[in-house]
């Protein structure tokens, strides 16, 4: 894991080396001062030399004006490399998101995905900037000053090796019962961001079935959850402070006692035993000792924590696509020609097919309706045309080839599909649109959006083409954002065009003069039309009926009215809803 994660510091390396660098030297400096401080005890301040006392102190305010300096410069380049760590850490993680097939993206909730982006990253960048600095200087001052401490009196010294083993005790005791516990809460993190998220998006639904007090109480209950969890390994960390104090204060009485004796003994004289100088500087070591020893402790909390942060990253790290191209893909599609070869499909490996035996073949330039039931698999056997997922058994073949030999890039590009769930980012309606063409002109734009029939909305608005889109389209009705999807689809100049129940919020007569313009104006394209409505798909070339993830019946309008009862009964229904509207 650790080298996994090591490999986003990148072109951070240097500061990342630079600050342990700076630190060691501070370290040294911070060492060799109580040195100077019991020389100036014993040798000036006993002796009454003057002299020796102006020396001493000016050398020792140079040196810790050069430790402040080393310090600063410590902490300047720990954090630019944590920030710098964290933000490769970041890229890294989204770029592999990027990668993910829907097979993968299905595998993490959206809310996990913020969580380990945002949160988990966090909590891995203040550890990484503490393992930069403190994590070297802790253990550079434990061990220079244990060397200084045992120079000076063995001892005395041997005190500090004593408590050790108390608290490696405490310590592994502490790690091994609060890092479960934190798995749990980063788990209840996601949970509390999928609320969130989930309340936000539908705040209108929320609001329009008056169920505010319900929602108040689901994040209630789940932010109690969070709040029991980190009260449990809060409670667990907390130990670490009163084990740590109980340590040094114990370690301060028997070194001041056994000092004590020593000095009384010596008279004072480093020939028979300790001076008060070196009593002073040993107190300092103690000191030194304890502190970074505390230090360490909070290290060792901090990794406690982000430990589990570091396995949720990882996994997502690890999560390897379940498409990719071959060694040699094909880069160019012929044609929009389309053939389904004895396919069966079913989601993340399960048992159960979502759709069994289909066995379809679409000339170029056909139009192709598809009707079934609601959970008949109509939007999952067109997401297998642009190797959205790929067939479980069986081939798909597109212009002549397996889906699975050409470079997915441009088998996608020369598919555009425009979903159940249109999407529209905020931006400009220009800026929407230029996701199916980056490069298109204003002409362009203007001709798509007529054959989608939104160019006579879009005229209508102050700023027309420059109007502003609101995040997820909140500010267009779902006619309009479904025809600006399709204008966008169509900016793509595809081969295989698959609407997927894409007109279901337009009037009838919106929706035949959008087919009526397909016809005329893109004639070579493959068009693939998902409907409910009978008028919608009446006057293809062919219509497939699923049913049960099965084809039912394949035929033109008139073949299908005559001979098939699925269809001859929808037709039936909606022809008597429409003259009872009417």
């Amino acid at each position: 894991m650790i080298r996994k994660l090591m490999s986003s510091v990148r072109e951070y390396k240097l500061p990342s080396f630079l600050a342990p660098t700076f630190v060691v030297g501070e370290v040294i400096i911070e060492v060799i001062v109580p040195i100077l401080m019991a020389n100036l005890i014993d040798y000036g301040i006993t002796k009454t030399n003057l002299p020796y006392i102006y020396k001493t102190g000016v050398l020792i305010v140079i040196l810790c004006l050069v430790s402040l300096s080393l310090g600063a410069l410590a902490g300047k380049y720990a954090a630019k490399a944590a920030a710098g760590f964290a933000k490769n850490l970041r890229k890294d993680m989204f770029y592999s998101v990027q990668k993910f097939s829907f097979s993968n993206i299905d595998k993490f909730s959206t809310s996990s995905l913020v969580t380990r982006l945002t949160t988990d990253v966090t909590n891995v960048q203040n550890a990484y900037m503490m393992l930069v600095r403190t994590a070297f200087r802790s253990p550079a001052m434990i061990i220079f000053s244990m060397t200084m401490a045992f120079r000076i009196n063995p001892k005395i010294a041997s005190v500090f090796l004593g408590m050790i083993p108390i608290l490696a005790a405490g310590f592994l005791f502490i790690f091994s019962k609060a890092h479960p516990t934190f798995q749990k809460v980063f788990k209840t993190y996601d949970h509390l961001n999928n609320i969130v998220g989930e309340n936000l998006h539908g705040i209108r639904v929320v609001k329009s079935f008056v169920r505010e007090e319900y929602e108040d109480e689901k994040f209630k209950d789940v932010s109690k959850k969070m709040y029991d969890l980190f009260m449990k390994a809060e409670k667990l960390v907390i130990i670490n402070l009163p084990l740590m104090q109980a340590v040094i204060y114990a370690s301060m009485l028997l070194m001041s006692w056994i000092s004590a004796t020593f000095i009384v003994a010596s008279g004072n004289n480093p020939a028979n035993g300790m001076t008060t100088g070196q009593f002073t500087s040993m107190f300092t070591y103690l000191m030194q000792m304890m502190m970074n020893l505390m230090m360490l402790s909070m290290i060792f909390m901090m990794l406690v924590i982000s430990r589990s942060s570091i396995e949720r990253i990882c996994e997502l790290l690890d999560e390897v696509p379940d498409l990719a191209n071959k060694d040699d893909p094909i880069m160019t599609v012929p044609d929009g020609s389309i053939k389904f070869a004895d396919v069966s499909f079913s989601y993340n490996g399960s048992d159960k097919y979502c759709l069994s035996d289909v066995d379809i073949e679409i000339k170029s330039g056909e139009t192709v309706g598809v009707i079934g039931g609601t959970g008949s698999s109509k939007s999952t056997i067109v997401q297998l045309i642009p190797r959205l997922y790929d067939a479980t058994k069986g081939t798909v073949y597109v212009g002549g080839h397996d889906v699975r030999d050409y470079d997915i890039e441009s088998l996608r590009n020369e598919v555009a599909m425009v979903l159940q769930k249109n999407v529209l980012f905020s931006g400009t309606i220009k800026e929407n649109l230029r996701w199916g063409n980056k490069d298109a002109t204003d002409e362009e734009i203007v001709r798509v959006c007529k054959l989608a029939q939104a160019d006579s909305f879009i005229e209508k608005f102050p700023d027309k083409y420059n109007t502003y889109i609101e995040q997820g389209g909140t500010n267009v009705s779902g006619g309009q954002k479904q025809r600006l999807c399709i204008a966008r689809a169509l900016l793509k100049k595809p081969k295989i065009l698959i609407l997927d129940d894409s007109t279901s919020a337009v009037d009838t007569k919106t929706d035949a003069l959008i087919r009526k313009s397909f016809a005329a104006e893109i004639p070579n394209t493959t068009k693939i039309i998902i409907a409910q409505r009978i008028s919608s798909v009446q006057d293809a070339d062919k219509i497939i009926i699923l049913d049960g993830g099965k084809i039912n019946a394949v035929g033109t309008h008139d073949e299908l009215l005559k001979h098939n009862k699925i269809y001859k009964e929808v037709y039936t229904s909606q022809m008597k809803g429409g003259q009872e509207d009417e």
